[in-house]
């Protein structure tokens, strides 16, 4: 999965116009201009499509936390520059305040099961012996699972 991809998905599950997006941008303290988010998702074979990188992806993260949990006193949290799957099932967990029972159900949803223990490695650090790297296909479960969650009317 890209993180033009992932950025799609999260734009069609909650329905963000490109205000709301360069709105989310701004609560990470980071200005972004409507064409920016515009060619960010953009199909790949469009002509002005642009890679979103991961320090990018990351600071709307950060805003996305801002945007549904209420910004944290104090200096607010440097983006990532390199992002893994992990770090993105994190900064979402974080963001739509979930616990592990929450994911569970939004994984069931996308009609992919998965115990505790699975779930928990992947909130590990990565040197803790049970830390696991989550896959491109448990990211995009999950998507699609709070996708089929926050927006039922579709079929993902």
């Amino acid at each position: 999965m890209t993180n033009n991809d992932i950025l799609r998905r999260i734009r069609y599950t909650f329905d963000f116009n490109d205000s709301k997006m360069m709105a989310i941008f701004g609560l990470a303290d980071h200005q972004v201009t409507r064409e920016q988010v515009s060619n960010w998702l953009k199909k790949d074979e469009d002509a002005a499509f642009q890679q979103l990188e991961d320090i990018q992806l990351a600071i709307f993260l950060n805003g996305l936390i801002n945007d549904k949990r209420g910004k944290r006193e104090g200096p607010q949290p440097e983006p990532e520059q390199r992002l893994t799957n992990n770090m993105i099932f994190v900064k979402l967990k974080i963001a739509l305040n979930l616990k592990a029972e929450d994911i569970l159900d939004i994984m069931a949803l996308a009609d992919f099961n998965m115990s505790k223990h699975e779930l928990s490695a992947f909130f590990r650090k990565p040197d803790n012996k049970h830390y696991r790297d989550c896959k491109a296909q448990i990211l995009r479960n999950f998507l699609k699972g709070v996708q089929l969650k926050y927006r039922p009317e579709e079929k993902a």
